[in-house]
């Protein structure tokens, strides 16, 4: 495997952002140094590659330190690009509209995710999910669009847009546990039920994504930490 010993990844194992880079590493076949972070007590490493943002996920490549997912997932693709297959397609247009649905999925669903479960209010809650799925209905058009009637949004192989994406499935399932809701519903989103199943079960991505059963008691203990603070927020404000 490629990479080794120039590559270093800090990050955290419940985090979406993260495990887009350990995904895009598991595609290329790079092999690479993971570091576990203390998000309550950062290191100085971290602290140290991400100044501005202070925040993983972070790759270190010959001890130049990069950091934002997207942006990381990008510079593995140019930086290996000799190893396995390419996350973005070489036709600007496709390479464009990959780019745009990544935006998409970051900026419009999971806010609209972020909303349906850590609303302030019921009202504020439904509006979430509302739009939370206007923005499925979406991603299934984009996959219907995008993939062509192929199995990834990357057409044969999984590409940039399947990672993006791919790296919110554990949470996905964990949803499911936690709250009751299939994002990805087989009767509102067939494809992207399928393309979930089949993206899943790839040898490169298997290994690689979370314990379900360990981001349900991830996602209690944040739930929990939700309650108590506004708990205390309406106690001080009697």
């Amino acid at each position: 495997m490629a990479g080794g010993d120039d590559l270093k990844l800090l990050g955290m194992w419940a985090s979406p952002f993260v495990l887009r880079v350990k995904l895009a590493l598991s595609l290329k076949g790079l092999s690479y140094e993971y570091v576990e972070e203390d998000l309550g007590n950062k290191s100085e490493l971290l602290l140290k590659s991400n100044p501005v943002h202070k925040a993983v996920p972070v790759l270190i490549h010959g001890g130049k330190p990069v950091c934002e997912s997207s942006v990381i997932l990008q510079y593995i693709d140019e930086a290996f690009a000799g190893a396995g297959p390419s996350l973005l397609p070489a036709d600007p247009y496709d390479r464009a509209l990959a780019r745009f649905w990544a935006a998409y999925i970051d900026d419009k669903m999971l806010a609209a995710w972020n909303q349906a479960s850590r609303g302030k209010t019921e009202e504020e809650k439904a509006e979430g999910m509302k739009q939370s799925l206007a923005t499925v209905e979406t991603m299934e058009g984009a996959l219907r669009d995008c993939g062509k009637g192929k199995p990834f949004f990357g057409g044969d192989s999984a590409g940039y847009v399947d990672v993006v994406l791919g790296g919110l499935l554990g949470w996905v399932r964990a949803h499911l546990e936690l709250q009751g809701v299939n994002s990805f519903d087989p009767e509102r989103a067939p494809l992207l039920a399928a393309w979930a199943e089949r993206f899943w079960s790839l040898e490169a991505v298997e290994p690689v994504m979370p314990d379900v059963s360990r981001l349900v008691e991830f996602g209690k203990m944040l739930q929990a930490r939700q309650a108590a603070a506004a708990a205390a927020t309406g106690a001080a404000g009697n």
